[in-house]
């Protein structure tokens, strides 16, 4: 148990750091966002183009791997929606803020540094440029069409859905993703200094992130918002790995570092602009919180879920 103490505990004091910078004063809101940014724009797509250009294509592309974890993830998104639309009620906007924070995870800040302490850094990136493709190109899309759609009751689902297209090009993280794509299918290697440049930006990327996370989560309250904020933290943490697990077992073969890895994205928190969707269909509230309670409770979870996976010896972990 030390020894997945020793993996986990290391991710959530970089968290802890940068809610400590937060809490003392050290950073500002406006500093952290700049680091925010700096790990957005630059450090996240170089961790895709890295991940997708440092191994032949077909060792990245792994069909049963995005059709298990994207199956298990449209379930708990589907399961989130009939919850709440059919028997609480809660008006679309809503539900599919709600079906978002069970079933995306924060693959990039939270993710991909515990997969590359359990993993190693190169195939905990690869399952990381997978996760994206699934959580940037069908979950993430799919909420915002719906809340827009249950926002603007008038505007044809067309309109919408163009609309979000539109936004989603703009993201640097799909345009990282599409870049690594072309150098991969067309075998481009990157000049030398240009690799180099990559390699220290990917490198970047865990720690940065994690410690935006911590600087996030200072000062965000949980007030008046239990019930909602524990069917998010619940979907997320328990449902979503549990069903990734039961669509990975139905496929025909399954490759243990595949699972294992498919395991620690989904124990992973909701996606870290949660809140910020959330705003915007009148849940900053309650989409705030569950961050915080979700990346607290997930120091609880991924160390209860990586000494599990020890037990089933699908880790070498004692």
């Amino acid at each position: 148990m030390l020894e997945i103490l020793a993996i986990t505990t290391p991710i959530f004091l970089l968290i802890g750091a940068g809610y400590l910078a937060m809490g003392t004063r050290l950073v500002s809101r406006e500093q952290l966002q700049g680091v925010a940014t700096f790990v957005l724009y630059f450090a996240l797509p170089a961790l895709v183009i890295r991940a997708l250009t440092q191994s032949p294509l077909d060792e990245v592309f792994q069909p049963h791997y995005l059709l298990a974890y994207g199956l298990g993830s449209l379930a708990v998104f589907a399961f989130a929606l009939l919850l709440t639309l059919k028997l609480q009620g809660k008006p679309l906007s809503e539900g599919a803020m709600h079906a978002l924070g069970m079933s995306a995870s924060n693959s990039g800040f939270i993710g991909y540094p515990v997969a590359a302490m359990v993993l190693g850094a190169s195939p905990a990136a690869v399952l990381m440029a997978l996760n994206m493709v699934i959580e940037n190109l069908l979950i993430i899309p799919a909420a915002l069409i719906l809340a827009e759609a249950g926002r603007q009751s008038g505007a044809g689902i067309v309109t919408v859905a163009r609309k979000t297209v539109v936004r989603l090009v703009r993201n640097p993280v799909l345009v990282g993703l599409a870049a690594g794509l072309v150098l991969a299918v067309t075998e481009t290697s990157l000049p030398g200094p240009l690799a180099q440049v990559v390699e220290m930006l990917a490198n970047a990327a865990g720690p940065a992130a994690l410690f935006v996370i911590g600087g996030t989560l200072f000062g965000l309250q949980v007030r008046g918002m239990v019930n909602d904020v524990g069917q998010i933290v619940v979907g997320k943490l328990i449902l979503h790995p549990l069903a990734v697990l039961v669509l990975f077992l139905l496929m025909p073969s399954v490759d243990p570092t595949l699972l294992v890895g498919a395991l620690l994205f989904a124990s992973a928190p909701m996606i870290s602009i949660y809140p910020l969707l959330g705003q915007r269909y009148g849940m900053a509230g309650v989409s705030a919180a569950a961050l915080m309670v979700g990346t607290l409770a997930a120091f609880v979870t991924l160390s209860l879920g990586i000494w599990l996976m020890t037990l089933a010896n699908l880790l070498p972990i004692r």
